[in-house]
């Protein structure tokens, strides 16, 4: 999944449990849908992307540089879990916001699409649920 500065899901996907984390980045940033800004174009790609050190290798901070975005990677020996702590709580706050739909917890569906299916709607109640407690 990922999520705005706030927490919100902008984008989910799934895949199986015995891929790498770091491999459903590119997927999930392509698929990053298109953001009207106040001012000029539709914006398609965030500044920055923060992430943990499943997600740092070469590869991946040339694409996303590439791609013009600013990659806020976490570094294996080189950068202490305390610093990453403060951007990773907001998604791991999304992601708990997921776990309090119970088909979500435990997958009791066969098929994919209808998992994804599922997964897309929680996200819709959850953008729905912010949305209302901003008023």
């Amino acid at each position: 999944m990922l999520s705005d500065a706030t927490g919100l899901p902008m984008v989910t996907g799934i895949s199986a449990g015995n891929t790498a984390d770091g491999d459903a980045m590119i997927p999930l940033v392509n698929a990053i849908p298109p953001v009207r800004s106040r001012r000029g174009p539709r914006r398609r790609k965030p500044a920055k992307l923060h992430g943990d050190k499943a997600y740092n290798s070469r590869a991946r901070r040339r694409w996303l540089r590439d791609k013009g975005i600013r990659p806020r990677l976490a570094r294996k020996d080189i950068e202490p879990k305390e610093r990453l702590g403060r951007h990773r709580w907001v998604i791991e706050r999304s992601m708990a916001w997921f776990t309090g739909y119970r088909r979500l917890t435990l997958r009791y569906e066969r098929r994919a699409d209808t998992f994804k299916a599922f997964l897309a709607l929680a996200a819709a109640l959850v953008c729905f649920k912010r949305l209302q407690h901003a008023k």
